[in-house]
């Protein structure tokens, strides 16, 4: 068996004589002798610990067959799939006035028609729910609760359809918080309302700033009170967008937020977010639109560290592509038309269809499989990057066969990663991560 090309190694924190190996692939790390790993290298495999290693994807019978695997992964997950993840933007226009907003451009004010609408859940009732998928919607915006009349509308017959057929609806929103107080939870609940992706951006006083209402008046409280009723009664994921000028002060978030009742407990992971640029869309992975300036190295395993060491989780890596490879995602604008990213709404060059014309091919306009090339299939980071973020090569002016290589952030983030979670994490949780099957994940909402 020979050492896996998925694998980083790092130094152990607290026995000079061993080493940490790290799968990229499976998330698993294992502690060996500098002995050991120098035999392996080298292609002699001990008998003491190989089943181990290799039940931990570190080491492999041919590293030839791991790549092929490797290159079959995402189009394997794909012909798998059977939950579809749509993402409907009811409007743009929103209550708050965020400074960076990416929609700020072509913000019109614009909603999404009843007769739209009704056309989105025919669709998705034709094509999806009564061929046996799952269907999970996020209504997205703007604000989407600005048009909580259509999120009812679309849900009770989407719900409906989905019972009748025996499969299984459910919806998440993507809002600035302002609008989710528990009455309207409540009475989402009953229509498949699972979760809600809530911003806070920082401490009160930079948050008030950074995403005041359209009047000029801060926001934090009314987010804050209203994530501390909302909490108990769905999966709450909190975002959190920060500068290179005010950073350092994000720790605070988490110190204000148990003055709230917003415990640990109370939320599924907090996702801190670079402002690396105009035009960047945060809301759906903080993986996404990631920069390799000097001071954004430092920030995030920085905040990482400030969230773990407060109890509260945060993003862990795992395999993941760019959304625009998965068959299973797609998003619907206001006006009916089609795109891989929310990032995407406002480049006509990027609309890959329409409710009314369905689904064109985008595999050479987006670069699908732009990473199925010897330098990234032999690349230690390609389970965490396949390829890289669109939106980010696309802001580069380059072509969207071009990949986006995360090797520096990586290169400088990787290793204070693990090194976090084995302080951080308890030893269940450690095991569960590295007995865990091998994911291919989408963005989350």
């Amino acid at each position: 068996m020979k050492l896996s090309s998925y694998l980083k190694v790092y130094p152990s924190p607290d026995r000079p004589d061993h080493l940490l190996l790290y799968s990229t692939l499976r998330g698993s790390v294992a502690a060996i002798s500098a002995e050991t790993l120098a035999a392996l290298q080298a292609g002699a495999v001990p008998d003491a610990g190989c089943e181990a290693l290799a039940r931990l994807g570190m080491l492999v019978e041919d590293p030839d067959a791991e790549k092929e695997f490797m290159r079959g992964l995402i189009a394997r997950a794909n012909a798998e799939a059977r939950e579809f993840k749509v993402s409907v933007v009811l409007n743009l226009d929103c209550n708050l006035d965020c400074g960076y907003c990416f929609e700020g451009e072509f913000r019109c004010g614009h909603y999404m028609s009843e007769d739209t609408a009704d056309l989105v859940v025919q669709t998705l009732v034709r094509e999806r729910i009564a061929r046996g998928w799952d269907l999970t919607v996020s209504f997205y915006g703007g604000e989407p609760l600005l048009s909580l009349d259509l999120i009812l509308r679309i849900s009770q017959q989407l719900h409906d359809a989905a019972q009748s057929h025996g499969v299984r609806y459910a919806f998440t929103l993507v809002t600035n918080g302002t609008l989710l107080d528990r009455k309207t939870a409540l009475q989402l609940l009953p229509l498949g309302l699972q979760g809600a992706k809530f911003t806070l951006d920082g401490p009160q006083e930079i948050h008030d700033v950074q995403r005041p209402y359209a009047s000029g008046a801060g926001s934090f409280d009314v987010v804050a009170g209203n994530l501390a009723q909302v909490c108990n009664l769905i999966s709450i994921q909190l975002g959190a967008n920060f500068k290179r000028e005010n950073y350092r002060e994000f720790p605070r978030l988490l110190d204000q937020l148990p003055l709230y009742g917003i415990t640990p407990d109370k939320l599924a992971v907090v996702m801190f977010t670079p402002v690396v640029a105009t035009g960047t869309c945060a809301d759906f992975n903080s993986g996404c639109s990631m920069s390799e300036e000097p001071w954004l190295l430092e920030a995030v395993p920085y905040l990482r560290e400030a969230t773990l060491a407060r109890g509260y989780r945060a993003p862990a890596p795992k395999p993941s592509a760019c959304i625009v490879e998965l068959d299973n995602s797609l998003v619907i604008d206001c006006t009916g038309k089609f795109y891989k990213c929310p990032a995407f709404m406002g480049w006509e060059e990027l609309c890959v269809g329409s409710l009314t014309e369905g689904l064109r091919d985008f595999g050479v306009s987006h670069g699908i499989g732009n990473w199925q090339q010897e330098a990234c299939l032999e690349c230690s980071y390609l389970p965490l990057c396949f390829g890289g973020c669109r939106l980010v090569t696309r802001l580069q002016d380059k072509a969207l066969t071009e990949v986006d290589c995360r090797r520096t952030f990586f290169d400088a983030t990787l290793e204070q990663t693990v090194l976090q979670n084995l302080t951080y994490l308890s030893p269940r949780k450690k095991a569960a991560a590295q007995s865990a099957p091998v994911p291919v994940a989408a963005p989350s909402y």
